[in-house]
C-alpha cells in the first residue's frame, strides 16, 4: 500500500517531496497540454521552493528517456507476446503508447527527478 511518507505516494501522485500535502502541479489532469508542466513555486504547506535553480528541471529529460523506454519494453511485451501480434504492429503500438502517454511521462519524469534532491520530513506535518 503507498501512503504518505514514502518517495514512491510522491513520485506516483507529484506530491510535495517535503510534506506530501499538495500537489506541485498548477493542475491536477496532465492531458491539458498547455498547463502539463505548470508547476507552483512553493508549498502552501511546508515552503518547500520547488524550482531550486532556474534550469533545475533540465535533468529531468534524463529520466524521461529511461521512463520512456520502460513504458515502450511494456508495451511491447504486452501486444507482441501477450497478444502475439506482429512485429510492426508492436511497434505501432510502441509509438501509439509514447503519444498517449507524453504528459505523465513528462510529470513522472519531473516527480522523481525532484525527489532524487529532497526527502520527506515528518516533522512538516501538522498533526
Amino acid at each position: 500500500m503507498i501512503r504518505k511518507g514514502m518517495k514512491l505516494y510522491s513520485i506516483l501522485f507529484g506530491a510535495c517531496p517535503k510534506c506530501h500535502q499538495e500537489s506541485m502541479y498548477t493542475y491536477k489532469n496532465p492531458y491539458i497540454l498547455s498547463d502539463t508542466l505548470k508547476i507552483n513555486e512553493h508549498c502552501s504547506h511546508c515552503k518547500t521552493k520547488y524550482r531550486m535553480e532556474p534550469s533545475f528541471f533540465y535533468g529531468s529529460m534524463y529520466v524521461s528517456y529511461g521512463v520512456g523506454v520502460a513504458f515502450a519494453v511494456a508495451a511491447f511485451i504486452m501486444s507482441f507476446i501477450v497478444f502475439e501480434s506482429s512485429i510492426t504492429m508492436a511497434f505501432i503500438s510502441i509509438i501509439i503508447t509514447l503519444v498517449a502517454l507524453m504528459p505523465i511521462i513528462m510529470r513522472l519524469s519531473r516527480n522523481i527527478w525532484i525527489n532524487l534532491f529532497m526527502s520527506y520530513d515528518k516533522s512538516l506535518v501538522k498533526k
